[in-house]
């Protein structure tokens, strides 16, 4: 610390002067009487004016940080907070970052913001959750304007237009020439071709595009074809007009999938990257930890078979191997019992409604989270035309925000059981409906809904339910 406090000032006005109240004059006049009633050496005040806060790209702010890292100063001095910043976003980057890493404080008069106090350092708390909400406000807003366009028919990928489209004044129109392809690759279908022959006879025709198999089962797969769009998982009619049929989009969908087209596949073509058995992926070693793998009819530890040298945990593991028809036969049983366990069904389905009584509540508890978030929204905005106290304004903030906390975690614990225990009860009844007419691949699905791991110990097998 030197025998003296060496302060920098930095002082802003945005274009529009009129509406601030303070202009560069004023604030340097506030700075320099404040530095001298507290015995504080003024170094220099570096000035932005005519440049707005909402973003750091100010030539003045840039020296100044420049020069704190080569000037050995004790503080940035401003008038008011958000002569530095009016994003709190980046006002925190800039006393944590820039500031406090280099050993340099930030005084903010108005404020009474000091961070080489403690109620100043307990302040930066208090920003981050400003600044926090400031991004999940900016993310919201932005997502919901995609919902909202997904919603109304449009498509939302911009410049990265779908195959026989193309992107014009944010709406998709059709390119003839690209539309003429996708139609073909459809009817071709229909009639029986296989993916591989489409491919070859696409990159015959057409020179213009690299036709792969799998750009031939994604433009077969692809809705945006039948006029849909999609957000998150969410499907919406769109606005844009259909290349192919309904009637021609089922169909394909209804061939991609049926049991005659599985059978004429090769093993490496029905699951080039799954396993191939009903257990595999589900199966590990209660010895060393490692995953159990398929191999010559029997499920083995990777560290014991070595079949795979990065899934080996101890090469030295001698836990039992096991023949995978019987394993397979005793998991299926155990959930047969537990589907014919119509006692255990019933309290799960009870425990559901109880969490749906609770679920009613739940529009409170969203109706009040919105009601924070306005709230808080609304803080920001006081606080930043300077109409709220820092005192006030501090003590408003932690009690919603303790509030909200409390609230989700409510509501994340209520939504995340009741979720399971429906997804579980659901999958068993499926599991009793459907499972022999399934398809190997069905199969592993549905018993990957109801079980998360099955531990070997020897002979003794144990299994770790999804509830």
């Amino acid at each position: 610390m030197h025998e003296k406090y060496m302060v920098f000032g930095y002082v802003r006005v945005s274009t529009d002067n009129q509406l601030e109240n303070y202009s560069i004059d004023q604030q340097i006049e506030r700075l320099t009487a404040y530095c001298k009633a507290k015995d504080w050496v003024l170094i220099k005040i570096y000035t932005d004016g005519g440049f707005s806060g909402g973003n750091t790209n100010r030539p003045a702010l840039k020296q100044m940080l420049d020069d704190i890292k080569k000037i050995e100063i004790d503080a940035v001095i401003v008038y008011k907070l958000d002569r530095l910043s009016r994003s709190q976003k980046d006002t925190l980057m800039l006393i944590e970052d820039e500031f406090l890493a280099n050993n340099v404080d930030f005084v903010s008069i108005n404020e009474n913001f000091d961070t080489s106090t403690p109620f100043g350092r307990a302040m930066i708390g208090i920003l981050s959750v400003f600044a926090q909400l400031e991004k999940d406000q900016i993310t919201e807003r932005f997502t919901m304007g995609r919902i909202g366009r997904g919603k109304a028919g449009y498509f939302h990928g911009g410049g990265n237009s779908p195959y026989g489209y193309d992107y014009v004044n944010g709406e998709l129109m059709v390119n003839e020439y690209q539309a003429i392809q996708i139609k073909e690759i459809y009817d071709l279908f229909i009639s029986g071709k296989s993916m591989n022959a489409i491919t070859k006879i696409m990159k015959g025709k057409y020179e213009n595009r690299n036709w792969t198999a799998t750009a031939v089962r994604n433009a077969l797969k692809n809705s945006i074809y039948i006029g849909k769009v999609q957000f998150k998982g969410i499907e919406y009619d769109g606005i844009h007009p259909p290349i192919v049929s309904l009637e021609q989009y089922k169909e394909v969908q209804r061939l991609l999938y049926c049991q005659e087209r599985e059978n004429r596949k090769t093993t490496a073509q029905k699951s080039p990257f799954r396993g191939g058995y009903l257990l595999s992926s589900l199966i590990y070693c209660s010895f060393c930890g490692a995953r159990y793998s398929a191999n010559h009819g029997y499920y083995k530890c990777y560290s014991r078979s070595k079949s795979s040298e990065k899934f080996i945990t101890d090469p030295n593991c001698k836990n039992d191997n096991w023949k995978i028809e019987e394993l397979d036969l005793l998991v299926l049983e155990t959930i047969r019992e537990l589907v014919e366990n119509k006692e255990m069904i019933q309290q799960l389905t009870s425990s559901l409604r109880q969490n749906n009584e609770y679920f009613i509540d739940t529009k409170k508890i969203h109706s009040r989270l919105e009601s924070i978030n306005k709230q808080l929204s609304k803080l920001i905005d006081l606080y930043q035309i300077g109409s709220l106290p820092i005192d006030i304004l501090t003590s408003k903030v932690e009690t919603l925000v303790q509030e909200k906390n409390a609230l989700l975690k409510t509501l994340n614990n209520k939504e995340d059981k009741s979720e399971v225990i429906s997804t579980f009860i659901d999958s068993l009844i499926t599991f009793e409906a459907q499972f022999e007419t399934f398809d190997l691949d069905a199969k592993r699905m549905l018993v990957a809904t109801l079980i998360e791991r099955i531990e070997i110990d020897g002979n003794n097998v144990q299994i770790k339910w999804r509830l």
